[in-house]
């Protein structure tokens, strides 16, 4: 999977790391975790609405149709955030058969409701959720600089602030860095170096992104090249400078130096790579972004941020 990532323009249009056929990204590396609670919330879902005077088989029901509709994970279950919905049937339904629904929900309320909800017009479907998704995608719609006026973007403080963005990792960046989240990891940038259009795509010229690549095939060089080649097939402006072997968060990482020239500015920018493996093969990395003429300036602070990561897999 590390060779499908896309890696649309570091710095750039779309900001950040964007995967296709892969699971990329903090948010969706911690939603791992999720898969236990969220199945059960279901059970307590069920015991719930059979307390309530509900059928909670009927709830059951629902994921049956979700996964007839195609809403469902097409993947093993193991490589997914939430649970195969038909395994949520399965379970839902094997909790139902040991629940007595108590008292009975149709009340003359809840029929009414049921009925204005009957006159209205139909949900979209899948499909047609898919192709509005799409159009509000589309690259004509990313986030440009056309006709911006230019930001005063000011340098790293001297002052430090940690974050925690998940159980496993701290995260040590300059004090007027702010932390924000996107689908494709956590960045830390000044205000003014961090951009979110309206589609919720994201773009900076100043910061860090920390993300992390699943699907690693237990080589760091291997994996990491696999990922910088990834950003190379978006970016044709992206050259490497060099690479060394550098200790991120207390283990043996690799930090490649690449030069760019960002879709937002259209200045040269430079870019520093930093990965290393977590101990269930996935890889972490971070991706430092400045303008070439702050580059001094900016991987100092990048350099304090790999120093002093916090890793606790």
């Amino acid at each position: 999977m590390l060779g499908q990532i896309a890696g649309a323009v570091v710095g750039g249009t779309a900001g950040s790391i964007i995967a296709q056929g892969s699971q990329m990204g903090l948010g969706t590396y911690f939603l791992k975790f999720g898969r236990a609670a969220e199945s059960q919330a279901d059970i307590l879902g069920a015991q719930m609405l059979a307390r309530a005077g509900y059928d909670p088989r009927q709830m059951a029901n629902m994921f049956k149709t979700i996964e007839a509709e195609g809403g469902g994970s097409r993947q093993p279950e193991f490589m997914s955030s939430h649970p195969n919905p038909g395994n949520r049937f399965n379970a839902i339904n094997k909790e139902a058969a040991s629940l007595r629904v108590e008292g009975n929900a149709e009340t003359g309320q809840f029929a009414s409701i049921k009925s204005r909800l009957g006159g209205m017009s139909p949900a979209l479907t899948g499909e047609q959720i898919a192709a509005n998704n799409k159009k509000a995608q589309a690259p004509t719609a990313a986030p440009t600089t056309a006709g911006r006026t230019a930001v005063r973007v000011e340098p790293p403080s001297s002052r430090e602030r940690t974050y925690q963005p998940g159980k496993f990792l701290r995260v040590t960046v300059p004090a007027n860095w702010q932390q924000q989240e996107s689908r494709d990891g956590v960045t830390y940038a000044p205000e003014g170096g961090f951009f979110r259009d309206n589609g919720g795509r994201t773009a900076f010229t100043h910061g860090l992104q920390v993300g992390v690549a699943q699907g690693g095939t237990g080589s760091l060089q291997r994996d990491t090249e696999a990922i910088l080649q990834g950003f190379a097939r978006s970016n044709p402006n992206l050259r490497r400078t060099g690479t060394r072997r550098e200790a991120l968060g207390g283990r043996t990482g690799l930090t490649t130096i690449l030069s760019n020239v960002s879709d937002v500015s259209g200045l040269p920018e430079t870019v520093a790579v930093t990965t290393t493996q977590l101990k269930d093969g996935t890889v972490l990395f971070l991706i430092g972004v400045a303008p070439q003429n702050e580059a001094g300036t900016y991987e100092a602070a990048f350099a304090r941020a790999r120093q002093v990561l916090q890793i606790a897999d």
